[in-house]
């Protein structure tokens, strides 16, 4: 599968909220990196990636999601998001941008890394 249909049918998945047929593109020993320190910071394989998203989806009230791309280069794409949510501990209301880089190998996503 090329770069390009991964990227596209990934991003369709996210875009649409289909969350797990966005996760059937990773690779099992997909590594996801977060731009902070913390416990999440490094999260290694298929089902610690997952349950990092199951927290964060625990942990906060999504009012708005968008995704832009994807924007390929080599065996690399980027997403752009625009997110407004609020943390349910603190009940802070926040707006965040976030990029998203994906490394494909092998058909599957093996690691993704967020920058904001």
């Amino acid at each position: 599968m090329s770069i390009e249909k991964v990227a596209k049918e990934f991003s369709d998945a996210l875009k649409s909220g289909d969350y797990a047929k966005a996760e059937s593109y990773w690779a099992d020993d997909v590594v996801s990196i977060e731009a902070r320190e913390g416990d999440m910071k490094e999260v290694r394989g298929r089902e610690a990636v997952h349950g990092k998203g199951e927290w964060w989806t625990a942990n906060h009230e999504v009012h708005s999601f968008n995704a832009t791309g994807p924007y390929i280069n080599g065996d690399q794409f980027a997403l752009f998001f625009t997110m407004d949510v609020t943390q349910k501990a603190s009940g802070q209301r926040i707006k965040m941008d976030e990029v998203a880089l994906y490394t494909v190998r092998g058909d599957k996503i093996s690691e993704e890394r967020f920058f904001y």
